[in-house]
């Protein structure tokens, strides 16, 4: 008999156990990568084929510069830049939230103990019993004692709880890529910057040995004017030319502090107490290699983010649709209760409760369809998205391949222009010392190689430039494990 009586209450658990071998059905669209529009060669290198996204972690790309200090500046910017430490903390609230969605899906177990004092105020109160008119008398205090133990557990019978972590996941992953992201563009402003800066250092040399050899000129052409040799306005020109250089340098000074200010900040010191020595050599520029390696979507951090953001939209469909169906939920609870403490914990005293709990929407105006399409819609904006992020992608590096190879022959063409002003000043420095041609045409030829000179080293600043966003554009670098050709070519 006591069998039967254990039997009949291992009933429900008995149900509960049978419903969850249903568990096994998930319910919405398993995930399947997007189609991409065609996409052919970069027109800019050969060799160059798609490939598919991948998370692939970042080398130390700006290693191809070769310049120890920068090496030193993106250290002290990993382990002390603000933006990148944001990006951390919001990684691990998605860690957070992906514990949550696992925690989910086992069964949580709670206990309770307490003591409860309650009364009620006297009085003379008459009930009607079988007739018979009853009076009884109520007031004083009364108290309990309650131990328990619960126990709760929802099945996952349509999947919705796996879904939702399969979503989770998948924010948890776009969180990583996007953390990546802010990496990368962090470390790219680091480096444009410093190149900037380091490019400002050769203007300033160039405009101090400008203005040195401006100098000697206008003492020179003084002692000219004192012989009677030339004019005072020879003179003139000439002290208008050494003090227009001067200005130029005065404004890199500004330009300089600029930059030095947002490495500072880069690498989370306050500007102040940051200074960047001047140094004579600028840093290598690296060559693009002929055939890049087939890593531009494996490799960029917005492209993973975007796709994994359709991961989770996807998965937030099969969310959206168990809600057509019911949930069920088994509880379980026991314990003690006594209103003397020191019969509390005995046998009599004791409860206990079991049970499956079904829970259905019956009619709800269109709630649920209506959020089956929001999540239908959220999932073709991120494909939209993930598409659109692909395209901008292939367009940005196109740009960078062609601005370094226009850049690449404009330097060529702009090396031959500062030879031929180098000269053509050698030439009129002559004729104005034989007396031939005024000195009008020695400030223009001056002027016209200076010019020119600082248009050489500003086109070398894009060149840099232009190689760091190739570079973010990829994903940071087009290094890869078995690419044969040498990243750097001295």
């Amino acid at each position: 008999m006591s069998s039967l009586i254990a039997l009949h209450r291992l009933r429900p658990l008995g149900l509960a156990v049978s419903l969850a071998a249903l568990a096994g059905c998930t319910l919405g669209p398993d995930y399947q990568r997007p189609e991409l529009p065609a996409l052919g060669e970069f027109r800019q290198v050969e060799g160059w084929k798609l490939a598919e996204p991948a998370d692939v972690a970042l080398s130390d790309w700006w290693r191809l510069y070769d310049d120890p200090l920068l090496d030193q500046l993106h250290e002290r910017l990993r382990q002390s830049n603000q933006t990148l430490a944001q990006a951390v903390a919001q990684y691990r609230e998605a860690q957070a939230v992906v514990r949550g969605a696992r925690a989910s899906l086992f069964p949580s177990v709670s206990a309770d103990a307490g003591k409860t004092r309650s009364g009620q105020g006297a009085g003379t109160s008459t009930r009607v019993i079988d007739g018979t008119a009853v009076s009884s008398s109520g007031g004083g205090i009364s108290q309990s004692y309650d131990l328990s133990l619960g126990v709760s557990w929802e099945l996952d019978l349509w999947g919705r709880l796996r879904r939702q972590l399969e979503s989770d996941r998948a924010s948890l992953d776009a969180s990583a890529a996007e953390l990546a992201a802010v990496r990368l563009s962090q470390q790219s402003e680091l480096t444009q910057n410093y190149l900037q800066l380091r490019v400002i250092d050769a203007q300033r040399r160039l405009l101090a040995d400008t203005v040195e050899a401006y100098a000697r000129s206008l003492r020179i052409t003084e002692n000219q004017r004192r012989a009677g040799i030339v004019t005072r306005a020879d003179v003139a020109q000439a002290r208008t030319q050494l003090k227009s250089t001067e200005a130029q340098a005065i404004d890199l000074e500004y330009q300089r502090a600029q930059l030095e200010h947002a490495i500072a900040v880069l690498i989370g010191v306050p500007p102040g107490q940051f200074q960047l020595a001047s140094r004579d050599a600028l840093p290598s520029l690296p060559q693009v290699p002929r055939l890049l390696p087939s890593q531009l979507l494996e490799r960029r951090p917005d492209v993973a983010a975007a796709e994994r953001q359709v991961i989770a939209a996807n998965a937030q469909i099969g969310v959206a649709k168990t809600a057509w169906f019911p949930s069920l939920s088994l509880s379980a609870s026991g314990g003690y209760r006594s209103g003397v403490l020191n019969e509390w914990i005995e046998t009599p005293n004791r409860f206990w409760s079991i049970g499956p709990q079904f829970a259905m929407t019956l009619f709800d105006g269109g709630l649920i369809r209506s959020r089956i399409e929001q999540a239908e819609a959220g999932y073709d904006r991120t494909v939209a998205s993930y598409r659109q992020t692909v395209l901008d992608s292939l367009r940005e590096v196109e740009d960078y391949l062609v601005q370094l190879r226009v850049l690449e022959q404009e330097s060529g063409v702009q090396g031959e222009a500062v030879g031929s002003a180098r000269e053509a000043l050698e030439l009129v420095e002559n004729q104005y010392r034989a007396g031939t041609v005024d000195y009008l045409n020695v400030v223009s030829a001056q002027a016209t190689a200076l010019s020119n000179e600082r248009t050489e080293l500003t086109l070398l600043g894009n060149r840099l430039l232009a190689s760091v966003q190739l570079i973010a554009a990829l994903g940071g670098g087009w290094h890869s494990e078995g690419l044969a050709e040498p990243l750097l070519e001295e």
